[in-house]
């Protein structure tokens, strides 16, 4: 097959979803396929594994800065014309992701697109939920334009059936089990983070407020009033513009910054709890980064980690934005060791199974019989 591939960034290791594509990507091209990627969002000098990748014009998002809005130009359609592709795979809805749509409808190609970010639930966050409507009639326009749309988990499929599109299909996520293991836990990274006998609680991700990051900020404000600080350490990786207001709250803490390559695996390992109380996630790639280094994972009952947390057994689920019921779970943990045990053993059997070979294997197939 000859994939034309449009990715709203490809920066690697940017986010989950890149991370995700990165990997479709480079399955697609070990099972013998072609693939060119379009995006507004590249990294300067990057040689993207051999992957022929076009940048396209762009500007930063409003309220989103790290993230760019692109455009499609006559200068697009004659690369992709030149290309002649098979099949156009969409990753993001945007303004360009609808040009390849359109494109792709008028030579009579077939489309798929893949939900990796739950938009609308961040419309709340920035106060905009007014426009909430209006965004699903598009996005049930564009999805049901596609001849299939491929979701993360049950709970996204459901969504995107209730909402009125017609075909959902899913495609799940894998994970490394070369670099996200137990094996890389280091005594010396705790001891960097002074965590020696104590309980180390990890956050990955953007701090911004969807993210519901103020929940982490107050059940670590829950353990210093209960006079358990000297038990937990907190640690905060990733970076974001609610930075200074979360050190402000959580001076024990240690904000790593934003981690890649064999220091995230590291970071996530040589911790013992993961905390991460979001309910926009469409499928949660850090819950299972963190689950498949043994960390046990706390996350909340809406959006897509509480799929991974049920599926594995390898953690709990608490109520969203309930800060009693975090800290409830959390001090379970910190209390029974057996219990952390258990779930630790779940969650490491879960993640040995999920493969991205046999993951994307799945996804290819498809396509395969698409076309056919």
């Amino acid at each position: 097959m000859k994939i034309a591939f449009y990715a709203g960034t490809y920066v690697k290791d940017k986010d989950g979803a890149v991370k995700s594509i990165y990997q479709l990507v480079s399955s697609f091209r070990k099972n013998g396929h072609e693939v060119i990627v379009w995006s507004p969002d590249v990294a300067p000098g990057a040689d993207h594994d051999g992957v022929e990748v076009h940048m396209m014009p762009s500007v930063p998002i409003p309220l989103y800065p790290d993230y760019r809005l692109g455009f499609f130009s006559s200068r697009t359609r004659r690369q992709l014309d030149g290309f002649a592709p098979d099949i156009v795979h969409i990753s993001t809805p945007d303004i360009i992701g609808r040009k390849f749509l359109l494109y792709a409808r008028e030579r009579s190609l077939p489309v798929a697109s893949a939900y990796h970010t739950d938009f609308p639930s961040y419309l709340a966050y920035y106060r905009l939920g007014f426009a909430s409507p209006a965004l699903w009639r598009y996005l049930v326009w564009f999805y049901n334009n596609c001849n299939t749309v491929l979701a993360p988990n049950q709970i996204v499929r459901r969504k995107l059936l209730e909402k009125g599109v017609r075909t959902v299909g899913i495609w799940s996520r894998g994970i490394d089990r070369d670099l996200f293991n137990p094996a890389r836990r280091s005594d010396a990274m705790r001891k960097e983070w002074n965590a020696e006998g104590r309980m180390v609680f990890v956050f990955a991700g953007r701090f911004v407020w969807y993210k519901d990051i103020r929940v982490v900020m107050e059940v670590y404000e829950r353990f210093m009033a209960e006079g358990l600080g000297a038990r937990v350490r907190f640690v905060m990786i990733g970076s974001g513009p609610e930075e200074d207001e979360l050190r402000s709250h959580m001076p024990e803490a240690v904000f790593t910054g934003y981690l890649t390559g064999d220091e995230l695996p590291r970071a996530y390992a040589s911790g013992d709890i993961f905390l991460f109380p979001s309910t926009t996630e469409a499928f949660c790639n850090v819950a299972l980064e963190a689950v498949s280094c043994g960390l046990p994972a706390v996350v909340s009952d809406i959006g897509g980690c509480r799929d991974i947390v049920e599926l594995s057994g390898g953690g709990f689920v608490a109520r969203a934005g309930d800060v009693d019921d975090f800290f409830a779970r959390c001090r379970e943990l910190l209390d029974s060791p057996d219990i952390l045990k258990q779930q630790r053993g779940r969650g490491l059997a879960y993640a040995e199974q999920q493969s991205w070979s046999a993951v994307n294997g799945a996804l290819i197939a498809a396509y395969e019989a698409m076309l056919s």
